[in-house]
């Protein structure tokens, strides 16, 4: 946890205790920490959260697996792959909870909200107001 200089762990707890921070372990199954160009996935990661002056700060310990952004796109969209056209790129585009939204809302099938939100590019409120 912290460089203790050879301290002895229950007296930085009971030092750690008096400052105010609270220590607890965190029984994670896995931790994705997501940038802008990969994924970093610890699947076997020690997690620890601090609890100090009303601030929470998680320490995560363990060898990450490195993924490339996007490989996974396929595995969070699921559910709209199974209802759309696998080879439609408009599918991916239009996420199934907007195409569910405007069809409830202009009172049309899914097929019909998901072809009006396609040709106002995924605008919610210009695809309700051309289907009503």
């Amino acid at each position: 946890m912290f460089g203790g200089g050879g301290m002895n762990p229950r007296k930085m707890q009971q030092m750690m205790k008096q400052m105010g921070i609270d220590v607890t372990e965190l029984d994670a199954e896995e931790v994705i920490i997501r940038t802008a160009d990969e994924e970093l996935v610890f699947s076997d990661a020690q997690v620890t959260r601090m609890d100090a002056q009303g601030q929470q700060t998680y320490q995560v310990v363990g060898e990450p697996e490195s993924r490339e952004r996007g490989t996974e796109a396929s595995d969070a969209d699921e559910s709209g792959a199974d209802e759309g056209d696998a080879g439609d790129a408009g599918d991916e585009a239009i996420p199934e909870d907007d195409v569910e939204l405007v069809a409830a809302r202009a009172g049309v099938t899914p097929d019909t909200a998901r072809e009006a939100l396609e040709a106002e590019d995924g605008d919610l409120a210009a695809a309700i107001a051309r289907l009503e």
